[in-house]
């Protein structure tokens, strides 16, 4: 299979196989979904043609599950938490396919449980959407192939390309494939908030100010990614996504970009990546290199310095002089207790679930619960005081013992939220709080995911922790 295809053709993506409806442990009537969410784009910008705008997705061990059962109390369709109402107006739509079938239950349950922070340009909401669409329609018993969806979910937002298993140029604003450019070996980002969320569909309104030769740069630039994503030449990787984060400062800028390019210079990182449409920008580190652990070390400690900064910065500036705007960036009464109140962080090493529990809303034993992140989540991984324990790296960031203690920069080896997602700067300054809505401060590790072979092979990455099972396309 041809990786690279034009628009005007259908470019075909990876297949996996079709999944069943439903699965051990699961009803009847009952469907699961999933999708995992991005570190922002490794290039966004709009090329010299009708219907320009794209982006290169950048997928991370960050993930959405959605259940979907038949039947409820009110006979309508519900949606918990109830703040996910696009995703209900798509379940809606799909059920709309469905067969009526005599003596069949009224309405449905949607449950979204997510730990994809939302608002920061990190694909949340097409994650939950693409989530939502496999569930449904795995519980009705609707085909759902990735044509399906991108149709769907065109009428209702722009959407990212997390439909697909793989690193795929995507046209975001009319919901459509570009070309499956492949995988790239395994990397990681310490990534950083600079606070405040953005709306994806309020983004796509803003006019781009690009020029005719900012458009054929962007040509060039999508030309030299998919010539490295096949080469696996992760240091042209890093130059594009640099460039895509320098050129976007025009549209939606980053004020610690160049603090950031600083610190990847300073730690040998690949380069930068950045949300382009919201609040995140982060350091590519290779996590093959055999001196990733002190890179990955170096280039947490840096950011968190950059971070404690900004924060004294902001409280010179009179922001923390009430429990406004001051307490909510960490520099509040009390001396640091702004952040880690606003993220619930806790005053003892161990207990930080600080974001994750101020940023997951599901009820029941779905994602969040199992990560530590929904309630009930201070009784999951992420409270205990052990090494790796962490909430994120070990149940949100993937498998293994946890970016923390795999690291080795965790204070305690790995206790906490603050350990794990790369030592605070600070009370209440930990990376966890990066999490939390509004708090904008501290740093986290994204580990990327690889593919394997995408040349038509059923590809293989990094699944993410029970219990969400595999990520595939219908």
């Amino acid at each position: 299979m041809k990786l690279i295809q034009e628009a005007g053709t259908r470019p075909r993506p990876p297949q996996q196989g079709p999944p069943p409806s439903t699965g051990p442990g699961v009803a009847a009537g009952t469907g699961v979904g999933t999708a995992f969410g991005t570190f922002g784009e490794l290039l966004q910008g709009v090329l010299p043609e009708e219907d320009g705008d794209f982006l290169v997705t950048l997928p991370v061990a960050r993930w959405t599950m959605a259940t979907f059962s038949q039947g409820s109390d009110s006979g309508e369709l519900e949606v918990w938490p109830p703040h996910k109402t696009k995703a209900l107006r798509l379940a809606r739509m799909i059920a709309e396919y469905a067969p009526r079938r005599r003596g069949a239950p009224s309405g449905g349950v949607l449950t979204v449980s997510s730990v994809i922070p939302e608002g920061k340009g990190l694909a949340s909401s097409s994650a939950d959407l693409v989530a939502t669409a496999r569930a449904v329609g795995r519980a009705l018993d609707i085909a759902m192939p990735p044509a399906r969806i991108e149709r769907l979910l065109s009428r209702i937002e722009p959407t990212d390309g997390v439909l697909y298993p793989a690193i795929v140029a995507f046209h975001h604003r009319s919901v459509r494939l570009r070309s499956v450019l492949g995988s790239l070996p395994a990397m990681a980002v310490v990534g950083i908030d600079e606070g405040g969320s953005v709306d994806t569909v309020d983004f796509n309104r803003i006019p781009k100010p690009f020029t005719p030769a900012d458009r054929r740069t962007y040509a060039t630039l999508l030309d030299r990614l998919t010539t490295a994503v096949r080469a696996h030449d992760l240091a042209e990787v890093g130059r594009v996504a640099t460039r895509s984060a320098l050129m976007n400062q025009t549209l939606r800028p980053k004020r610690l970009l160049e603090p950031m390019r600083d610190i990847c210079h300073e730690v040998g990182g690949l380069g930068i990546a950045v949300g382009h449409s919201g609040t995140t920008l982060g350091i590519l580190l290779d996590a093959t290199d055999p001196a990733y652990t002190r890179r990955v070390t170096a280039a947490a400690e840096a950011c968190a310095g950059l971070v404690g900064e900004t924060l004294r910065a902001g409280a010179g500036a009179g922001l923390g002089s009430g429990p406004g705007v001051g307490a909510e960036a960490g520099v509040g009464p009390g001396g640091g207790a702004g952040l880690g109140a606003v993220a619930r962080v806790g005053a003892g090493p161990g207990t930080g679930v600080g974001a994750g529990a101020a940023e997951g809303s599901g009820p029941g034993p779905g994602a969040g619960a199992e990560a530590g992140v929904g309630p009930g989540g201070r009784a999951g991984p992420g409270v205990g005081a052990g090494p790796g324990t962490g909430v994120g790296a070990r149940t949100a960031e993937g498998p293994g013992p946890g970016v923390g203690a795999e690291a080795g920069v965790g204070p305690g080896g790995g206790a906490g939220l603050g350990a794990v997602a790369m030592v605070g700067a600070g009370p209440g300054t930990g990376a966890g709080a990066a999490e939390g809505p509004g708090a904008g401060a501290g740093v986290t590790v994204y580990r990327t995911l690889t593919f394997g072979n995408c040349h038509g092979v059923a590809p293989t990455y990094a699944a993410p922790a029970t219990p969400h099972p595999q990520q595939d396309v219908p």
